[in-house]
């Protein structure tokens, strides 16, 4: 009688564990983080009716210009801002100098946005504020 008792107690035990370890262990699932803009377009009135991405072309006028070379005639940057508006144009510039898409890590937004719209012979508007 002793033997069928331990025999009992040691396969309700052996069934036991077995369901308590046979179930995974329950994982949460981490929370879904919503991915940030890369640079809201100023609201200054323009708009950017090119794609920001073009605008790189413009980031090796724009260090030509800082370091006093001469710009090459083939450089990309003005024609693709020669059919914008001088605030359309701005926005474009300032939208990739937001989003680094220019690559370029020290920069003085206002001066270096000007250097290039003069250069692209645009006037940065004085209504227009690309802040960092």
């Amino acid at each position: 009688m002793a033997l069928t008792k331990v025999a009992l107690f040691l396969a309700l035990n052996l069934g036991l564990i077995s369901i308590v370890h046979g179930n995974p262990p329950m994982v949460p699932t981490p929370p879904l983080v919503p991915t940030p803009p890369i640079a809201p377009t100023p609201s200054n009135g323009g708009s950017c009716p090119i794609n920001p991405l073009k605008i790189t072309v413009c980031s090796n006028v724009l260090l030509l210009l800082k370091l006093r070379i001469n710009v090459p005639e083939t450089e990309q940057c003005c024609p693709l801002l020669s059919g914008l508006a001088d605030l359309d144009a701005a926005v474009c510039v300032c939208t990739a100098i937001k989003a680094n898409l220019l690559g370029l890590i020290d920069i003085d937004i206002p001066v270096d946005l000007t250097l290039l719209l003069n250069h692209c012979n645009k006037t940065y508007p004085s209504s227009f504020t690309c802040s960092p």
